[in-house]
């Protein structure tokens, strides 16, 4: 009874974190790059890989905060 009791209140807070970490939302699997790129634009849009923006127009400080590095030419 106890092992179970504690089996099951470790599994609970575990789903609760995880759920926590992704704004209340099931966790994402089988990502691609797309997805990925599509993740980091949402971040610097509204500061969270989850969430998203029903705003046509980026602020904006999005024109300066590029994802995109720049590299030197040798």
């Amino acid at each position: 009874g106890l092992l179970t009791t504690m089996f099951a209140a470790a599994g609970t807070l575990m789903n609760a974190t995880r759920k926590a970490q992704n704004d209340g939302k099931p966790p994402r699997y089988g990502l691609d790059s797309w997805d990925e790129m599509m993740m980091e634009r949402d971040k610097r849009l509204t500061g969270s890989f989850r969430g998203q923006s029903t705003n046509p127009d980026a602020p904006e400080d999005f024109a300066t905060n590029s994802a995109w590095f720049t590299e030197r030419k040798q």
